[in-house]
């Protein structure tokens, strides 16, 4: 009876919580730069996505998430403004401000395509992963000067494209920024005209090694066997590649999810929540609540 009854005082105190708690969506604007492939520079504001809970008191740690990349530009422009809610809403229950800038070229920030990594056969996968880390990392520092936002406690996610970025900015040991994750991240792939074999695949092995070298934050890589953008193998390979260089990296493979696994990150946030939840309390988030 005092195991039911604890139960029961618990559900109510929760119920209380969620009745309380109100997740607030804010959205600002910040000045960036970058220059695409040929060097040709772009400056102009992009649209940044807030979420926070309003029961939370003071500074909170900062979580940034990067989106990913459609292959065709007409679904880049019709991203619109990226929020991925039930993830934000999520991630600002266990105490974090959550960020998502919408990059240049895409949605509601418009622009220039400053991320194109050139043609099928000749990818530069170097010049457009650093187009985006560029403005992340601006869009951080805007952020930390806010007072609601911890100044040193930065968690980056990644979705596809935004993963690899991820990657990338750990690598630079950005100020603050703890730890990355990885949401099937890679490049070039097509899962209509090239399934599982993405172009540029050896630049993008030879991308993540770079990273490798100098990524010494703890990085979280969640693939799934289904990803019909990069098939199984070669996030293994990339993974792989980026450790033998020194990177520091936990590697993840999900079963296949629906008919294509790539979008794991927004489609099944409940089955890869208590994976995530353990990788932070391992590494600078050990008071982060229950799943």
């Amino acid at each position: 009876m005092r195991i039911f009854l604890l139960a029961l005082t618990n559900a109510a105190l929760l119920l209380m919580h969620d009745a309380q708690a109100k997740l607030v969506e804010e959205v600002i604007r910040v000045p960036v730069e970058a220059a695409n492939l040929y060097g040709k520079a772009t400056s102009q504001e992009i649209v940044v996505t807030l979420f926070r809970d309003d029961a939370s008191t003071g500074p909170q740690p900062l979580a940034i998430i990067n989106h990913g990349r459609a292959a065709e530009a007409k679904d880049r422009i019709a991203l619109g403004r990226a929020r991925y809610s039930a993830v934000s809403r999520w991630l600002a229950s266990l105490g974090f401000v959550v960020a998502l800038p919408t990059r240049i070229g895409y949605g509601e920030s418009g622009g220039d395509d400053v991320e194109d990594s050139g043609s099928c056969n000749a990818k530069k996968y170097g010049p457009s992963y650093a187009a985006g880390i560029g403005q992340v990392v601006t869009v951080m520092e805007a952020l930390r000067k806010r007072p609601d936002v911890e100044k040193e406690r930065t968690l980056v996610i990644g979705q596809s494209f935004g993963g690899a970025m991820s990657i990338g900015i750990a690598a630079l040991a950005v100020p603050g920024v703890q730890a990355a994750i990885n949401f099937a991240g890679g490049g070039g792939g097509n899962p209509i005209d090239r399934p599982a074999n993405p172009c540029g695949q050896h630049q993008m092995k030879q991308l993540f090694a770079s990273y490798g070298a100098t990524a010494r934050l703890p990085t979280l890589w969640i693939y799934t066997e289904n990803d019909k953008y990069w098939g199984p193998a070669l996030p293994r390979e990339w993974f792989d590649a980026f450790r033998a260089a020194g990177g520091n990296g936990e590697f993840v493979r999900f079963p296949a999810h629906g008919e294509n696994g790539h979008g794991f990150f927004s489609a099944a946030p409940a089955e890869w929540r208590s994976t995530v939840l353990d990788f932070l309390r391992k590494n600078g988030y050990p008071t982060l609540g229950a799943d």
